[in-house]
């Protein structure tokens, strides 16, 4: 498949503090499109804060984030339309059904009521979720929710996917059919992915890495070109976190 245009993620000399904390200084790296990308880093790295930047939820200290080429603080109505997130905590309600659920998240980003009801079988089915629609969110395994929260992330059709330890709390099972379900997208649906999660095993030999520790960027590239470099500078930084 061929990806033409800007990159869908490109951060440059990134950098926020929280009064006297520095939390990221000098970050950039890239996404591009149709890429896996894993943003590694022990609790405490920065992954959170760099999230919560390019969602917009904090506004940066200094530096720039571009999706698929619009900036995010000039730019952010275009910025954000072309994301789609998974947040670490939950999004849907409990109570209601997974249709009901994407349902309502349609209606928030104005998908018609015709058009939302075929986004949402296109999404189930991308998820492998197809057979849940009645069913309600607390029936579901965790590896279900999670997969669920990834359909409504990808209702409005967006360029990039952006997980924020999307697989915390399953199990290993659960683990790698989330992380399936995203390589397909990518194959699949040419959408790219920025993966940020603290678990070395969930990164594959064919991923572009980028390692994050106390804020900075320690390492960066293809986990297969990196190599014994990337596992034993991961475990020297786990130890130092220690």
């Amino acid at each position: 498949m061929i990806h033409e245009g800007p990159p869908a993620l490109d951060i440059a000399d990134l950098s926020h503090a929280f009064g006297p904390v520095q939390a990221l200084r000098d970050v950039s790296f890239t996404v591009p499109r149709g890429a896996f990308v894993a943003l590694l880093g022990v609790n405490g790295a920065g992954k959170t804060t760099l999230v919560s930047l390019i969602t917009r939820l904090y506004d940066s200290t200094s530096g720039t984030i571009r999706v698929a080429g619009f900036d995010a603080r000039r730019q952010p109505g275009e910025a954000l339309a072309r994301l789609g997130v998974v947040f670490q905590s939950r999004a849907l309600d409990a109570d209601l059904t997974l249709r009901q659920n994407l349902r309502y998240h349609a209606a928030l980003h104005g998908i018609g009521r015709r058009e939302a009801a075929a986004r949402i079988d296109e999404v189930l089915a991308l998820v492998r979720l197809g057979d849940k629609a009645g069913a309600r969110v607390s029936t579901l395994s965790g590896g279900q929710q999670r997969r669920a929260e990834i359909a409504r992330a990808l209702l409005h059709r967006p360029e990039l996917l952006l997980l924020d330890e999307a697989t915390a709390g399953l199990d290993l099972r659960s683990r790698a059919e989330v992380g399936a379900v995203v390589r397909d997208l990518i194959a699949t649906q040419g959408v790219s992915a920025l993966w940020a999660t603290h678990m070395m095993e969930e990164v594959a030999p064919e991923d572009r890495v980028v390692v994050l520790h106390r804020g900075e960027v320690r390492l960066s590239g293809r986990a297969s070109d990196l190599g014994g470099s990337l596992s034993q500078g991961f475990l020297a930084l786990t130890g130092e976190q220690a």
